[in-house]
């Protein structure tokens, strides 16, 4: 009998792409898929998130049989099951003896820490393929990086409309212009119709996996049910074509906006499909292409969505590899306040982030400004350590990865590597709140008053941000308007603002905000 080839297939490459799986005869090949609870608790995730992706593997796992594949599957109830992914591989080592073991490289640098010691401890050759799902690949971004002090998405994207000739006109961007941002900063009214992303009703794989988690994480964060995440290739298309025809047209428009009560909007919850592999982001990427070159999708929807895919995803992989494993540390501002326990509970006073946070708690999911601009700005003006900010966000999000999630946290939301990777920080008072959101209509704080007993604590918390790091922020030409506009107030405002931000730091330790 010929000795096969070992395949592990980790959680997020739920791929029929996947480079393992090319140019191997299915006859030789054993696919090893594995539930360890070592994943499942490495940080405390949402119940939905684990049961999203044990759902998910599942399904795959049954697609890849039915496509003629060899697939050896351990569930995390197994008793055997040793709870790790190089326990699970040297068990499948023991049961296959395989001639090699094949694998495509994994999205996090600590797994793939995993894989690179397997080759010694199990005395076979090991096979790392790059994961060519990406379109750039890690040699390719180093050498875009080399020599810039400053890696700037914007200039990162146009390369990659450039490879892909997603919206272009020959060697020009549709429309004249590579970016429209600017059209896309619209508050959203509540009279407008909102569509919904696809529902998908738990079929028996998927509910076994919901009564596992239940059983297995009783006291685990976030709500279980209803489930409604697609957990198939199949599904997770239907909710492709679902978002195309109804939300993307209103996407670019409102993708900024926040409303009460409204937890989509016209973003497209697809990112948890993506990052898993259900779906391939170039095919995305296509689909809302064609859909504004038939006439459906007005430019800048297309634009602002296909950048968040091919630029904006793409480039915070590629700053990643480039610069773990010492980014995970990074920490510019030394912030060390711990995470207030209101990003658990979603007990606060604060209207914006009740809302946020209670979304999250309840859907495992909140799109980017959400993040970014509510539960981000809170954790860096109040000067959270962005550590365990980077946990929270990994721990939360269904579609959350490390290799996504990182540098989005740590680069973008926290601005702890320095300026590596966002031109400044993203601090705002409760004004940018108030204008893109009704979150503050309802609010037990006043947005307008800007230091009394009942202000916004954004307001003041802003301020006291900006002076306490002004020897690391001050020489930044992008805010440079801020620091005048703080040295023209009067001595006295400026200890209102301080006393203000000193008063709503005190009551946050006291779990009083």
């Amino acid at each position: 009998m010929t000795r096969p080839v070992l395949i592990p297939i980790l959680g997020d490459q739920l791929s029929f792409s996947l480079s393992a799986l090319q140019d191997v005869d299915k006859s030789d090949a054993r696919l090893l898929m594995m539930e360890v609870a070592q994943e499942t608790t490495y940080v405390p995730h949402h119940r939905k998130k684990i049961a999203f992706i044990l759902a998910a593997m599942r399904h795959h796992a049954a697609a890849l049989r039915d496509a003629g594949w060899q697939v050896d599957y351990v569930e995390l109830d197994d008793p055997d099951n040793t709870g790790s992914f190089g326990g699970e591989i040297g068990r499948a080592v023991t049961r296959h003896d395989p001639l090699r073991i094949r694998v495509t490289e994994p999205g996090e640098w600590r797994v793939l820490e995993i894989l690179r010691g397997l080759e010694a401890e199990h005395n076979l050759p090991l096979d790392i393929l790059p994961d060519s799902r990406f379109l750039c690949s890690h040699k390719e971004f180093a050498s875009w990086a080399e020599g810039r002090k400053q890696l700037r998405m914007e200039y990162f994207y146009r390369e990659m409309r450039r490879k892909t000739g997603l919206l272009m006109e020959g060697d020009e961007p549709a429309g004249g212009r590579w970016n429209f941002d600017s059209e896309n900063r619209k508050p959203a009214d509540t009279d407008l119709f909102m569509p919904r992303p696809l529902d998908v009703e738990p079929d028996a794989t998927t509910r076994a996996v919901l009564e596992l988690v239940e059983a297995r994480f009783p006291d685990g964060f976030g709500t279980l049910t209803p489930f409604r995440f697609a957990v198939t290739t199949e599904d997770a298309e239907k909710a492709l074509e679902r978002f195309i025809d109804e939300a993307l047209p209103r996407f670019g428009d409102y993708q900024d906006a926040m409303l009460t009560g409204e937890k989509y909007l016209y973003h497209s919850v697809l990112s948890p499909y993506i990052n898993a592999g259900l779906l391939d982001p170039l095919h995305v990427c296509r689909k809302a292409e064609q859909a504004f070159l038939d006439g459906d999708v007005p430019l800048n929807s297309a634009e602002g969505f296909i950048r968040q895919i091919i630029g904006w995803r793409e480039y915070v992989r590629g700053i990643y590899w480039l610069k773990m494993p010492d980014y995970a540390g990074a920490n510019h501002f030394g912030a060390s306040r711990p995470l207030p326990d209101f990003y658990w509970s979603a007990e606060t006073k604060m209207a914006c982030l009740r809302e946020v946070i209670g979304q999250t708690r309840d859907e495992a999911y909140a799109h980017h400004i959400q993040r970014l601009m509510v539960t981000g700005n809170f954790a860096l003006i109040a000067g959270i350590d962005p550590h365990q900010v980077h946990e929270w966000y990994l721990s939360v999000y269904a579609d959350a990865f490390e290799w996504v999630e990182l540098p989005n946290t740590v680069g973008m939301s926290q601005f702890a590597d320095g300026g590596l990777l966002a031109s400044k920080p993203y601090a705002a008072s409760g004004n940018y709140i108030n204008k893109m959101s009704d979150h503050c209509r309802n609010c037990a704080y006043d947005v307008k008053d800007r230091t009394g007993e009942n202000a916004c604590p954004f307001n003041a918390l802003y301020w006291d941000f900006l002076i306490r790091n002004r020897e690391k922020l001050g020489a930044n030409p992008r805010l440079a308007q801020p620091y005048r506009t703080w040295d023209r107030m009067s001595a006295e405002t400026r200890k209102d603002y301080l006393n203000a931000a000193a008063r709503s730091l005190k009551r946050l330790e006291a779990g009083k905000l």
